[in-house]
């Protein structure tokens, strides 16, 4: 809203980033089906850039193009993965404290202890069950669904009882300006972030060359209809400058819907909603660590699983500490739009990945191929998030993301190319496989 300026820019933006979310990962659905492994975006850039191929040998890893590889493994496990973890555990903590200071900000303090105890919570159930962890989710998916519902048609009855004045005059100061306009794009494409979660649970999955492109055509333009329908819910019962000023939108509708003494009842739904979102993205967080590690990109112990639960112990808490580091500042805003830059700039190579193994590869098996006017848009939408902001603002998100790119650059030559090791690491190995009782897969 404050970077659109008027009601109806703000729908139309967030339908916008639905169908940019869904082209995306449209995209993603035919590399997930060509290339049927863990990583996301990590096992398509191997595959595309970093691997050679001889007709006797098959593929095999150690092309030139190891740089993308490891610059993506850099920037997703120390920014992207964990930024997106601390926000939404932000957000939980914050929904959770909220109800405790009516009239007021919560304080800091209260907000992030909560949110490291919500972070220490969701990583012990990823790491005692994968079967707990994705039966969490389910349950949390089912309230997150059950709240926006409940806006939407707490909007629709306003609308009917005649409370349409917030929609009287929809482009009403509409922002001109295309740094700006990126800028709310970003807010909002925070809130569909995760549309490529199961790409990096590939191998995982049953049967992915079905249920992939299946997951993702049915289940990205729902989440569309019902963000549209419930921001439609929110502006018919509070008043732009309302939802502008308000730290937390679903509180204060309650409070107005519900009167309050049930005001708790969309805090409630909330906390859900965001445990499970931040549950679904460590869930995806651990298994780019565990593929990073496992492909010699990061140490190797982040490779290693549970002897007993297998699941992938070492990555989960290495992204819980990085969380939390980023928890401790909790400039919010300053997170999302690093994190939004530094994921879109991957998107965008991922998509030109794909267009690369169009050419290069015409018959490679595609399970699901996606008309090629769809990666070209994807491509395209990624530049233009990329380059507007950047001219609105030299010293922003995009400058300082460039900067832990250049940092990564300096870690992979001596690193990576020319496979240092760091003193000591042999022995912290060896300690971390006792304390946590983990060990080595072997890889393929």
């Amino acid at each position: 809203m404050e970077g659109c300026g008027s009601v109806g820019m703000t729908l139309l933006l967030w339908f916008a980033c639905g169908v940019l979310s869904t082209m995306g990962a449209l995209v993603y659905a035919e590399l997930g089906t060509a290339v049927p492994r863990s990583g996301g975006e990590h096992a398509y850039l191997t595959y595309t850039f970093a691997s050679t191929r001889d007709p006797a040998r098959g593929v095999s890893r150690g092309g030139v193009g190891r740089v993308p590889v490891f610059l993506f493994d850099w920037l997703g496990l120390l920014i992207i993965r964990p930024t997106m973890f601390a926000l939404v555990s932000m957000a939980l903590g914050t929904y959770i404290v909220k109800p405790f200071f009516p009239s007021c900000d919560p304080p800091p303090i209260a907000v992030k202890m909560i949110t490291f105890c919500a972070m220490c919570l969701i990583s012990f159930l990823n790491c005692w069950s994968v079967r707990m962890a994705t039966s969490v989710q389910n349950v949390c998916t089912f309230t997150k669904l059950t709240a926006l519902v409940i806006v939407a048609v707490g909007g629709v009855v306003e609308l009917c009882k005649g409370e349409t004045e917030n929609f009287a005059e929809p482009f009403a100061d509409t922002s001109t300006s295309p740094g700006t306009v990126a800028i709310a794009f970003y807010n909002g494409l925070w809130a569909f972030d995760g549309w490529n979660s199961l790409n990096f649970v590939t191998e995982e999955l049953k049967n992915p060359s079905r249920n992939l492109p299946l997951a993702i055509i049915v289940g990205i333009p729902l989440t569309t209809l019902c963000y549209v329908m419930a921001n439609v819910g929110y502006l018919a019962v509070m008043s732009k400058p309302e939802i502008i000023e308000s730290h937390a939108v679903a509180v204060r509708w309650g409070e107005v819907m519900f009167g309050p003494y049930m005001s708790w009842l969309m805090p409630f739904f909330v906390v859900a909603s965001t445990f499970g979102a931040a549950n679904g993205c460590l869930f995806a967080s651990g298994r780019l660590s565990y593929v990073a590690g496992r492909e010699g990109y990061f140490p190797q112990v982040l490779g290693f699983i549970s002897l007993h639960s297998l699941t992938p112990v070492p990555a989960i808490l290495f992204t819980l500490a990085i969380a939390t580091c980023l928890v401790i500042p909790s400039d919010l805003g300053l997170l999302i739009d690093i994190f939004i830059f530094a994921s879109w700039l991957f998107y965008g190579l991922t998509t030109l990945s794909l267009l690369i193994l169009r050419w290069k590869e015409p018959h490679l098996h595609r399970p699901y191929k996606v008309p090629l006017f769809v990666p070209v848009l994807m491509l395209l939408a990624c530049m233009y998030l990329l380059v507007a902001p950047i001219i609105q603002n030299p010293a922003g998100s995009g400058s300082f993301t460039l900067l832990i790119l250049a940092v990564g650059l300096l870690v992979y030559f001596p690193f990576i190319h020319m496979h240092l090791k760091l003193p000591g690491m042999d022995q912290v190995t060896a300690f971390l496989q006792r304390l946590l009782t983990i060990v080595p897969t072997r890889q393929d």
